[in-house]
């Protein structure tokens, strides 16, 4: 099928509140482009010289999602341009994306990412680890980020029962956290073999890409 029908078919199964991230990493333009041809403005993307490429060369009213780890060495070269980054999971990262977005006038949002696989090439924080950035004092003065929700990978398995267990401690974190923060409205979970799953756990943001541009 082609990428435009693809598209059809996956957002005739998403509920209005659930936002669609193309997957677009190491996929040229000209597929890029096709999805956007066929109503697709989010796009995601693991490397920010792929990204900034592609945001060069593309329509401006696309949004840029980074969904890969970010170094801070890499932040300056995103901060004009990204709309949302996925993946942050230390006080460092957030203070050097506040201090770019700052140098560039923006304000730039921002998910933490949370540690609920059973592998060890997965980033991201446990409750305690979160519960400090969000209570520390530095936070309340970076000005140019905004933390509005939280991102999750499940353990890359078959195991339905796993996966769904990692989501629904996910989505149990997102609630408890929630009650203290009316900013947080994201809760990014979900990928092109599980996102029916993450969404019946609560997801409102599915990153999907092989789905969508074929495998890589």
């Amino acid at each position: 099928m082609s990428i435009k029908q693809n598209l059809r078919n996956i957002k005739s199964s998403l509920s209005e509140n659930v936002t669609l991230v193309a997957v677009s990493k190491t996929k040229p333009i000209p597929d890029l482009m096709e999805a956007y041809d066929a109503g697709q403005r989010i796009f995601g993307e693991n490397k920010v010289q792929e990204m900034s490429e592609k945001w060069e060369a593309m329509p401006k009213d696309i949004e840029w999602h980074m969904i890969g780890h970010v170094q801070t060495n890499k932040v300056k070269f995103m901060a004009p341009f990204v709309s949302l980054i996925h993946g942050v999971d230390s006080l460092k990262l957030l203070e050097e994306i506040n201090k770019q977005a700052k140098k560039n006038n923006r304000v730039i949002d921002c998910l933490l990412q949370i540690y609920i696989a059973e592998e060890e090439s997965k980033f991201g924080l446990d409750e305690e680890e979160l519960n400090e950035i969000l209570n520390s004092t530095s936070l309340l003065e970076m000005k140019n980020i905004r933390i509005v929700g939280l991102m999750g990978m499940a353990t890359f398995t078959e195991n339905q029962t796993q996966i769904k267990k990692e989501f629904t401690h996910l989505k149990s974190i997102f609630d408890s956290f929630t009650i203290h923060n009316s900013q947080f409205t994201i809760i990014s979970m979900g990928m092109s073999g599980d996102y029916q799953l993450a969404i019946g756990c609560g997801s409102t943001m599915v990153r999907i890409g092989s789905s969508i541009f074929g495998g890589r």
